[in-house]
C-alpha cells in the first residue's frame, strides 16, 4: 500500500483533450520521510510511519528531536502511520515524493472535513420541514417526534437530532489522478476532497478498485 502525506492547495479546472471541463483538487504532496519501520516479527503487523513537513527545532520537544537526530532526519512537524503489505521494502530514513503515483491511476484521499458548529436536524440530516399552517409557530424547524411513550419511552442509540456537524475524519475514494508534477511535489486529482485548504490530507492508493 503506498501512500504519502500532503496539504490541500485548493481546487481548480482544466480541460482534457476534448476540450471538456474537469474539475480538480491541487494537492502539494511530499516529500515525506520513512521515521520508523514496524514489522509483523516485531510489532504484529506492517506498518510505516511518516514524517512531513519540516519546521524550526524549537517547535519540537527534545525528545522528538533526539528520536530523529539519531536517524538522521530534519525536524518533521507531522508524524503519521500508515499500514502497508510488505514493510521490508522500506528503510528509515528513506524520502518519498509524490512520484510514487503515475497519472491515470486511482487514489483515496483521506482528511478532515470542514466544521459547520452545532446544526440542526434539517442542515444536518435532510430533515423535511414541517408545515407552516394549521396553529403552528415556532415547530417549522424543529425535528419532531423523538421516541414512543410506550414501549420503550427512550431514545434509540444512533437517533439523528441536532448536534455538532462536520469536523470528521472523511475519505474520498477512487480518485483518478490527473498530473503528476514532481519538481514541485503537486499531485492532483480528479474531483474533491475533504478538509479546508491547507488541510492535512493522507493520499493512498485506491483499495475498492475495479
Amino acid at each position: 500500500m503506498r501512500g504519502i502525506l500532503g496539504r490541500k492547495v485548493g481546487m481548480t479546472q482544466i480541460f482534457d483533450d476534448r476540450g471538456e471541463v474537469i474539475p480538480v483538487t491541487v494537492i502539494e504532496a511530499g516529500p515525506c520521510f520513512v521515521t520508523q519501520v514496524k514489522t509483523e516479527e516485531r510489532d504484529g503487523y506492517e506498518a510505516i510511519q511518516l514524517g512531513f513537513e519540516e519546521t524550526r527545532p524549537r517547535r519540537l520537544t527534545r525528545g522528538q528531536l533526539e528520536r530523529l537526530r539519531r536517524k538522521h532526519l530534519p525536524p518533521l512537524r507531522i508524524l503519521r502511520e500508515l499500514r502497508v503489505s510488505d514493510a521490508a521494502d522500506y528503510a528509515e530514513g528513506q524520502k518519498i515524493t509524490v512520484s510514487i503515483f503515475d497519472e491515470g491511476e486511482l487514489v483515496d484521499v483521506t482528511g478532515t472535513s470542514k466544521g459547520r458548529g452545532f446544526a440542526g436536524g434539517i442542515k444536518r440530516h435532510g430533515f423535511k420541514r414541517q408545515r407552516k399552517t394549521h396553529g403552528q409557530s415556532d415547530r417549522e424547524r424543529a425535528p419532531g417526534a423523538a421516541s414512543s411513550g410506550t414501549r420503550l419511552g427512550h431514545l434509540r442509540k444512533g437517533k439523528r437530532m441536532a448536534g455538532h456537524m462536520g469536523h470528521a475524519r472523511v475519505t474520498a475514494q477512487n480518485l483518478r489522478v490527473v498530473k503528476v508534477d514532481a519538481e514541485r511535489n503537486l499531485l492532483v486529482v480528479k474531483g474533491a476532497v475533504p478538509g479546508p485548504k491547507k488541510g492535512l490530507l493522507l493520499i493512498r492508493e485506491a483499495r475498492k478498485q475495479g
